[in-house]
């Protein structure tokens, strides 16, 4: 499968620019995502961080 998508891509004369367009949008999505979890409050996190830590009240007991 992968030999066919690498023989086919090989096959157009523009392969490097499509090659550096998907390694742009993955870095430009990768750096986003962080961007955005950075720049949360910590307020955000706060509940979730304690989350398995806590004791569960709602467990079925035998």
């Amino acid at each position: 499968m992968l030999k066919y998508f690498k023989e086919s891509f090989s096959n157009y004369d523009f392969s490097s620019i499509l090659q550096t367009i998907s390694l742009l949008l993955f870095v430009m999505f990768f750096l986003g995502t962080f961007y955005l979890v950075w720049k949360k409050p910590k307020k955000y996190y706060e509940e979730a961080e304690n989350l398995p830590l806590e004791d569960d009240d709602t467990e079925d007991k035998i």
